[in-house]
């Protein structure tokens, strides 16, 4: 059994110990949630492949938050609710949940259920690089690399950029970015902006005039990944960048009067010679 890494977000101490335990006899990696809160911010740090979704929670619609992770792109969902009428199987599963399992249910029958998600998952081994070429994205070790060179980003701008690279191309908004990327509610879209402007310092050849992260008037950013693709046009090249800060700083400057200067006193003494 390999070692799939599933989140349990139920309301319930006791069958959230009970399901993860038994999870954790046949070999999976499980990590708890009692609360959307905490399901959103473990979700976003250990990124699971599988989740097991309680409809009803205490703080929040477990449909609403099914919806949510589906817009990841990423994990498989196992609904678990009290609900059993046609009508709610219908729903949970149009909000993105692949499987509904009624309460209460038989240990061994879930189990099954679990095994039968895992297999047919929709991204076999979920994907450990998001690659666009020259810039690689690693999912399990949270780093991005261009041209094979570390770039050091913080963890907020990394789950900034993976947000927008999942994306397609496709513009975001403030808000919408604030809900995938950030772990907590925050209700401050500048927190945003802020963030990308950090971000395009790290990952733009010219942060005044950003090509890979665009801001799309009226709308958000998107990624323009398409611009990796394009004729001698790279995000970030950090040789070009130090050489460009190098030409222009203070000690360049002096150095550059210090050899005029220089030029300048040789030609004086050629000419008192002749």
């Amino acid at each position: 059994m390999t070692s799939v890494c599933i989140e349990i977000v139920e309301g319930n101490p006791h069958l959230r110990s009970l399901l993860s335990w038994h999870l954790q006899q046949v070999g999976y990696r499980v990590y708890q949630a009692a609360s959307l809160y905490q399901a959103r911010d473990v979700f976003l740090t250990r990124q699971p492949a599988l989740v097991i979704l309680d409809a009803e929670l205490a703080d929040g619609d477990g449909i609403e938050f099914c919806r949510w992770l589906q817009q990841q792109q990423q994990p498989l969902i196992l609904m678990l609710s009290a609900r059993n009428t046609e009508a709610d199987i219908v729903t949970g599963l149009k909000a993105g949940a692949d499987d509904y399992l009624c309460k209460p249910f038989g240990m061994q029958e879930f189990l099954a259920r679990i095994e039968a998600l895992i297999r047919r998952q929709r991204t076999p081994a979920a994907p450990a690089y998001l690659d666009y070429g020259a810039l690689q994205i690693d999912l399990v070790q949270r780093r991005v690399y261009f041209k094979g060179e570390y770039i050091d980003l913080t963890p907020q701008e990394f789950s900034l950029l993976y947000v927008l690279a999942q994306a397609s191309g496709l513009p975001l908004s403030r808000s919408e970015l604030l809900r995938r990327a950030w772990p907590d509610a925050i209700d401050n879209p500048r927190t945003i902006d802020t963030h990308v402007l950090s971000l395009r310092k790290k990952v733009e050849i010219d942060p005044r005039q950003p090509s890979l992260i665009q801001t799309v008037r009226n709308v958000g950013y998107r990624f323009n990944a398409e611009i990796l693709k394009a004729n001698n046009v790279q995000p970030t090249d950090v040789s070009y960048r130090q050489k460009s800060i190098a030409e222009n700083s203070p000690q360049s400057a002096i150095e550059g009067t210090r050899e005029k200067s220089e030029v300048g006193s040789q030609k004086s003494e050629v000419g008192s010679r002749k």
